[in-house]
Parts: C-alpha cells; sequence; structure tokens
C-alpha cells in the first residue's frame, strides 16, 4: 500500500456514516446491568460481504451461521450481535438457537434469511436464554436508526471499558466513499482471530470476492497482530459489509484508486486493532513492538506476536522496568532465523542494545519513558528486509482480578 495519505479521518464517523446503514441497540436481559446486550447492523439493499473468522477448533455456532449466510450469495443486508453469552460450546441447541436468531431477525427486518449474519460473545457454554433473545429482536427494528452508531457499540461490548470505533472518507472515481469499523475485545484476544468482534461498513461498490481479498489481506498486519493475553477465542470475527450506494463503477484491483481505498480500509483495521489492545483487560499501557530486517515478513510477525506475547515483557511495561533481557529472550524462542550477534533494540529512542551488545542508558529516563502510556519497542535484526508490526499491553494486577471472577 502508498506511503501516502490518500484518505481523510471523519472524527464523528460511526458504522451509520457510509450510504445505506443503520443500527442500534437495547437490553433484553442477557447482562445483570442495564448495559445493552442485542445488536444490529441494516443495511438498505443487499451488500457484499466478507468475513474472516477465528482459527479456534473450537468455533462457536453463530459463527459457521454466517459463513454459511456469505457462502449463499456473497450478500449480507443485516449482522445481529448478543453479548453476555458466546454461545459457544453448546451442541446442536446452540447451533439451532443461532439459526433460530437468523430467521426471527429475518422476519423482523424484512429481510431473506439468507442475507442476515449472527455472532456472538460473552460466556462460553451456557445455553443462550431464546425467550430473553427473541423478545429483544422483535423490538430491534425500532431501535436501528442513522445516528444508531453508538448504541450499536454498546450493545457488543463485555469487559471492555470503551467504545471502539472509526470512519474515513476516501475518494473513489471522482465520488466520495466512507469506510467504517466498529469492534469489541478487552480479553481473550491473540493473533490468529482473538473474544474480538468487528464490523465494518462501507458504501463503495465492490464484488465480495475483492471485498474479500482486501479484508484478508489487512487483517494479517491489523487484527491478527495484536495480543492482550494470549488465548484465541471461540467466537472471534469480522465481518464487512459493502452497499455500493455511493454510487460509481464497482472498484477492483486494477482500479487507478485502488490502493487509496485500500490504504483508508487498513486504517481503519489498524485503529480497531490498537483500540482492542490498548483496552486491553486491566491494561494500563499499549504496547507497539516493531521488527525490522528480518529474513521475510512472515518472521517478522511471528517475531513480533512472541515479544509482545511474553508475559515477561508484558510484566516488565507494567512495572516500568527497562528490562531489554526479556525482550532478546522472546526473540530467541520466537524460532525464527536470528544472528546472534547483529540484534538492536530501542525502548522508544532509547537503545539499550547494539549488535547483541549491552548499551549504557540513563535509566531514570528509561523509567520515565516506561510510565507513559504507549511504549514502543524497536527490534532491527540486520538480516534482511521483513518487516512487521504489532500491538499488545501490560500485564497487571486487575487482569488477574477480572478474569477471576469472570462468570462472577
Amino acid at each position: 500500500m502508498s506511503d501516502q495519505v490518500s484518505f481523510t479521518v471523519v472524527p464523528e464517523g460511526t458504522v451509520t456514516t457510509p450510504k445505506g446503514f443503520r443500527a442500534g441497540g437495547l437490553h433484553c436481559g442477557l447482562k445483570k446491568t442495564e448495559r445493552y446486550d442485542l445488536g444490529a447492523i441494516l443495511c438498505d439493499v443487499p451488500a457484499s460481504a466478507a468475513g474472516v473468522y477465528t482459527l479456534n477448533a473450537f468455533q462457536a455456532a453463530p459463527l459457521r451461521v454466517t459463513q454459511e449466510s456469505i457462502a449463499h450469495s456473497g450478500k449480507l443486508q443485516a449482522m445481529i450481535v448478543n453479548s453476555g453469552n458466546a454461545n459457544a460450546c453448546t451442541g446442536q441447541q446452540g447451533e439451532d438457537d443461532a439459526r433460530a436468531m437468523r430467521a426471527a431477525s429475518a422476519k423482523a427486518l424484512g429481510v431473506e434469511e439468507h442475507h442476515v449474519g449472527v455472532t456472538s460473545t460473552g460466556v462460553i457454554g451456557e445455553l443462550l436464554p431464546m425467550g430473553k433473545v427473541l423478545s429483544g429482536i422483535e423490538q430491534l427494528p425500532a431501535k436501528l436508526k442513522l445516528d444508531g452508531g453508538e448504541d450499536f457499540c454498546q450493545s457488543i461490548l463485555t469487559t471492555d471499558l470503551v467504545q471502539k470505533m472509526t470512519c474515513v472518507r476516501v475518494v473513489v472515481g471522482g465520488k466520495e466513499v466512507h469506510i467504517a469499523g466498529a469492534a469489541k475485545g478487552s480479553g481473550m484476544i491473540h493473533p490468529n482471530m482473538a473474544t474480538m468482534l468487528g464490523f465494518m461498513t462501507t458504501d463503495v461498490a465492490i464484488e465480495s470476492e475483492y471485498l474479500q481479498l482486501l479484508l484478508s489481506r489487512i487483517t494479517d498486519n491489523t487484527f491478527n497482530m495484536i495480543t492482550v493475553d494470549g488465548d484465541t477465542s471461540t467466537n472471534d470475527m469480522v465481518v464487512v459489509m459493502a452497499s455500493g450506494l455511493a454510487g460509481g463503477e464497482s472498484l477492483h484491483p486494477g482500479h487507478p484508486d485502488w490502493e487509496a481505498f485500500a490504504a483508508g480500509f487498513q486504517y481503519v483495521g489498524e485503529y480497531l486493532a490498537k483500540a482492542i489492545a490498548r483496552d486491553g483487560e486491566g491494561a494500563t499501557k499499549l504496547i507497539e513492538t516493531t521488527v525490522i530486517g528480518a529474513e521475510s515478513d512472515d518472521a517478522a510477525r511471528k517475531i513480533v506476536k512472541s515479544i509482545i506475547g511474553s508475559s515477561l515483557v508484558k510484566s516488565a511495561v507494567y512495572g516500568a522496568d527497562a528490562n531489554w533481557g526479556r525482550i532478546i529472550a522472546a526473540v530467541g524462542y520466537s524460532g525464527q532465523p536470528v544472528n546472534v550477534n547483529t540484534v538492536d533494540i530501542r525502548l522508544g529512542d532509547i537503545a539499550v542494545l547494539e549488535q547483541s551488545r549491552p548499551v549504557k542508558f540513563d535509566e531514570e529516563a528509561a523509567l520515565a519513558y516506561l510510565k507513559t502510556d504507549t511504549i514502543q519497542i524497536h527490534v532491527n535484526l540486520h538480516m534482511g528486509e521483513g518487516k512487521a508490526t504489532g500491538w499488545g499491553c501490560d500485564l497487571t494486577y486487575d487482569y488477574v482480578r477480572i478474569n477471576a471472577a469472570y462468570r462472577t
């Protein structure tokens, strides 16, 4: 993708900013509090759709239903989501319940059943209280609004502390188009789709196959480059819907504005990925790690994941301890080729290792830097052209507190 900025961030944008979309949420009783726990995004027309899904072997029932819907025609018109219950590891009853949600939503919203996607997030292994869910679905149509993006964001949260959404504007074929996204995720976050849900909307005209190509392409560099705790969830999913209502000719890889659109699409994915990492359960700091000079981009990605996934690195960042030994150890056990004599490491602008030899540095300056809320770790292997960046967070006492009582 081009390094030139070819898009404009829309500060107040939500998933309903692209033409043709409404969204909303409500409380149907899945959560003990009055926070919204059921939401939907609805498009005025069947939209080109694409999705990426968790690699966990115990893939939750709603994901299979959504894949089935997209496979039918490459289009979706509505996404229904509940929080508070993951509908995962629930056997045939879970499958039946996910399909019942799809059927009820199609009827309530007046769309074809195969144009409805379903997803759930929350506690694993408990059956959905379908009476509450179906009652909520009946009430959803009245809640869907052009300004309902924030209500939708609230409906998808579990242990998240903040809503996560962004929007950009791009010119394609002389017409303004928008790309927007909303996500949830705070714990059970690890590369290869992590309890993370992402929803992207756009009004560009594009065929599903090219939308899938683009989503898969940016996922490797965004959603698959974050980790909070090393746990890959059963329910992770990112779905994108393109209404085509901005008009103009259909976008494709040979189009002169393809890279401009791709850059905006990349920005939305990266923004949401970083927001998830920053909002990790109990987290106080975002850790951004960049590896360059690797044998390949794939090797660089794996080394980045090794560093941001290290409990010892995460603990050191929480404690503002410039313990570069933990970083070099994570590089060494990543399983990727490393020249043990040529590694450089920096914490922000502070060099701590050059050519694999310790560098004297100002401990007080390092302490002050590590007390800030965004920590950058730079590693140069001096071996090749491979590079990658990923995001994680520190490991705190609150992470244990939150997860020790997740069900209660």
